[in-house]
């Protein structure tokens, strides 16, 4: 049960019941505005039913009171002594409390906290109903990079990617897990590059991963360097346009503040 969802529907009726016998009244008067407002936005009133901010005060709280008073044309303790006189919550809670400028405090009874418990702890899915609409879901974790040790940052999001597809299994949805590692062709072909051309045979025979971890660091570094000398001219020739382009600029303005003189 959504504890929260159950006392907001609670209200809902309490409020209904409220409503009512303000609209009679307003009729009476020949004033209808205020509870024609009321209804119009009670979604926002129920909105004020949540959980307690102090557990001293209680589990739960509701601060509708202030805000319908005005609308009512009522003291806040009136109106929410009124709105706990129409709310059926006997079996959930405690006597609800009225507290302050016309708060109300809700406290969950014991004995039905217990029973619940006792009724989660016999069920082997603890309450938790399956989804009436399942979904196909797709969970891409882990993707090391094949050419690099691991370390705990993939296990980290091993751990997280299972989990997500652990609990959306038992929420009854259809999940594919996949451990995408990439295109691993390039980082092998660097790795057998650095093998052949810059192994260390004393740092390899020690340590063989740390050795090929580095070799692919090292052709890495190489290849970002190759990229940036071959791309060099272009970013020259880049350059001096914008410098000339610049220079044009300039020249216009000073032009034009020559001509305003």
């Amino acid at each position: 049960m959504n504890i929260l969802a159950e006392l907001r529907q609670r209200f809902r009726m309490a409020l209904a019941g409220l409503v009512t016998e303000a609209a009679r009244r307003a009729e009476e008067a020949g004033e209808s505005g205020s509870v024609r407002a009321v209804l119009e936005d009670l979604e926002r009133f129920l909105a004020m039913v949540r959980p307690a901010q102090d557990p001293r005060f209680g589990d739960f709280q509701a601060n509708c009171a202030m805000p319908l008073a005005k609308l009512l044309g009522s003291k806040p303790r009136d109106v929410a002594a009124d709105l706990v006189a129409q709310l059926d919550v006997a079996d959930l809670c405690d006597p609800p409390e009225v507290a302050g400028p016309g708060f109300i405090n809700l406290r969950l009874r014991d004995d039905w906290l217990a029973e619940q418990t006792a009724r989660l702890a016999a069920d082997e899915r603890l309450g938790v109903a399956r989804v009436e609409s399942p979904r196909n879901y797709v969970v891409d974790f882990s993707a090391p990079n094949v050419a690099k040790p691991m370390h705990v940052g993939h296990l980290r999001s091993t751990v997280i990617g299972d989990c997500l597809c652990r609990v959306l299994r038992f929420l009854g949805h259809d999940v594919t897990s996949d451990n995408h590692i990439g295109d691993w062709g390039t980082q092998f072909g660097m790795i057998i590059y650095g093998f052949k051309h810059f192994r260390e045979g004393a740092a390899y025979q020690r340590e063989p991963v740390a050795e090929l971890a580095r070799l692919y660091r090292l052709v890495n570094q190489l290849s970002d360097y190759h990229e940036a000398v071959a791309a060099a001219p272009r970013l020259q020739q880049q350059l001096e346009q914008k410098r000339s382009e610049l220079e044009a600029a300039q020249a216009q303005a000073a032009g034009d503040k020559a001509a305003e003189r």
